[in-house]
């Protein structure tokens, strides 16, 4: 059904495909039709960070900003689903276009900004949602947040999201919000993530329940500042990583016409480099932490790859745009049997 409908999405622009495709499957949800046509896989739970996932292949952030798609994202056979990311206010983004498509690399650039109307309206959403499995919250910072003052942002979106999500993601990672992958190095991440993890234990106590908390990291780090990420998720406690974001290094894709636009390169050129992240990670924080594994799995070898890097689940969202709901139970099926194609 997809592969037949794709060739229709690709003729838009890739923003209004993009919007399209998920009003119709809202439009959807519901009836049944969704799970006809992409059955969920069997289930083979997985503990991460303390939540038993269905199976453990999730949605990455990303794909649906606001939770306005939780319900029919929700019957696609997801072990979980990561909405956002999330800011304290409404901002536009960045001009359009944004959004573009590499076909030849099964890839996309983009340079959408944290667009997306704030928190009080993804709680909205949220609220109004019938899914009952896993769900995280991805939370960032305005893009008119100065620097020193980021941690406000943060906190303020952990602390609304907290009785909504089961898990909620620190994005520090996107390249599209200009400074925030500053805060992936040195004293302001251990700043930031010591102020996170402080607000993190005093809801607990005050709310009366956990929830977990993730970081989301660059794929562009070196092997210092990957050790440095370790060291530092391990000492102040944060319960996992997603690794990874989007790649500002476009090298694989400088011959395609549009290889040199700005923004964050996901798809088929990122699957190797957030794949050598996942595994130093692994041999950096032992066997124990939870690693959630993202970028570039256009098949269910590529998924698998990650886990045998050290993932301990997966998330996928180019992929989707490229191979359609189908991929879903496609790596749910190979990570189970420990092969893939």
């Amino acid at each position: 059904m997809y592969q037949a409908l794709r060739p229709l999405f690709f003729r838009l622009p890739p923003e209004t495909a993009h919007w399209l495709a998920l009003e119709s499957a809202r439009a959807v949800a519901g009836s049944g039709l969704l799970g006809r046509l992409w059955p969920a896989p069997p289930a083979a739970p997985v503990e991460v960070m303390g939540l038993t996932l269905p199976n453990p292949v999730g949605l990455a952030a990303g794909l649906d900003k606001e939770g306005r798609y939780i319900d029919a994202l929700g019957e696609l056979g997801f072990g979980f689903l990561e909405i956002g990311t999330v800011t304290p206010r409404p901002q536009p983004g960045n001009p359009k276009p944004r959004l573009f498509r590499l076909p030849a690399h099964e890839a996309i650039i983009n340079r959408m900004g944290f667009n997306n109307h704030g928190l009080e309206a993804m709680a909205a959403n949220i609220r109004a949602s019938r899914y009952s499995g896993i769900l995280g919250i991805n939370v960032g910072r305005n893009k008119d947040t100065p620097a020193d003052q980021a941690l406000a942002d943060y906190l303020a979106g952990i602390e609304r999201m907290w009785s909504l999500a089961d898990y909620l993601t620190i994005n520090v990672s996107s390249p599209n919000t200009p400074g925030l992958r500053d805060l992936q190095h040195g004293d302001a991440l251990r700043s930031l993530l010591a102020g996170i993890r402080e607000k993190q234990l005093a809801l607990t106590e005050s709310m009366g329940h956990y929830v977990p908390i993730a970081v989301k990291v660059a794929p562009d780090m070196d092997e210092a500042a990957v050790r440095f990420m370790a060291e530092t998720l391990r000492g102040v406690g944060m319960d996992g990583v997603i690794a990874t974001n989007t790649t500002v290094d476009h090298s694989a894709v400088l011959r395609d016409p549009l290889g040199e636009e700005t923004g964050g390169l996901s798809g088929r050129p990122l699957a190797e480099p957030s794949t050598a992240v996942i595994r130093q990670l692994r041999a950096e924080l032992g066997a124990d932490f939870p690693i959630i594994g993202v970028g570039g799995i256009t098949s269910s070898a590529a998924a698998l790859a990650k886990i045998r890097a050290g993932a301990s689940a997966v998330q996928l969202y180019s992929g989707l745009i490229y191979r359609g709901p189908q991929l879903v139970a496609e790596c749910a099926r190979a990570i189970a049997g420990g092969s893939g194609a």
